[in-house]
């Protein structure tokens, strides 16, 4: 999502968009897997999927520092206003699916999934409305995988979508 929301708000300039989503998906993506990799290989986390409840607070807590920063940095280096509202949509709907899960099991794919497609349609327009069977197939593959039950997956749709809606439309 950083890069598609980089090159489409600094078009023509791709080179210039690149370096914008580079810095996102570092704060965003490399960093926060990171931290889960190493806790991996250290014996901390059973697997990247963070399977146990009890393993997944200090990971998310590090995500979203990370995610922090990177918005920060995106601030201050002015980066285009649409990919700082991406970067935010980041943060809150990993902020939400950290809370629910320190007690129930949103299914975070089925939320970052969800928020995306939203901002896409908001982005490039109505006639993107189809790709929302993206959801859908997320939402399947979680359920199938035995990883959520079905209202763990509509949950966590929902969530995206009331989380990266209004912020992304405030923001951009």
């Amino acid at each position: 999502m950083p890069l598609v929301i980089a090159l489409h708000s600094t078009a023509p300039a791709v080179l210039t968009g690149l370096g914008w989503a580079l810095l996102a998906i570092l704060f965003g993506s490399v960093v926060p897997y990171g931290v889960i990799w190493l806790g991996v290989r250290r014996g901390r986390l059973t697997d990247h999927h963070i399977g146990v409840r009890e393993q997944r607070r200090m990971p998310l807590v590090y995500g979203l520092l990370s995610v922090l920063v990177g918005l920060a940095v995106l601030v201050v280096a002015g980066a285009p206003r649409p990919l700082i509202a991406m970067v935010v949509v980041m943060f809150a709907v990993l902020l939400i699916v950290t809370a629910i899960n320190q007690v129930w099991k949103l299914s975070a794919h089925s939320a970052v999934a969800s928020g995306s497609m939203s901002v896409l349609i908001i982005v490039f327009g109505l006639a993107l409305i189809p790709s929302l069977a993206i959801v859908a197939l997320v939402g399947w593959s979680r359920v199938r995988l035995g990883d959520h039950t079905v209202s763990q997956v509509v949950a966590g749709a929902v969530a995206g979508i009331l989380i990266a809606v209004p912020t992304f439309v405030l923001l951009a």
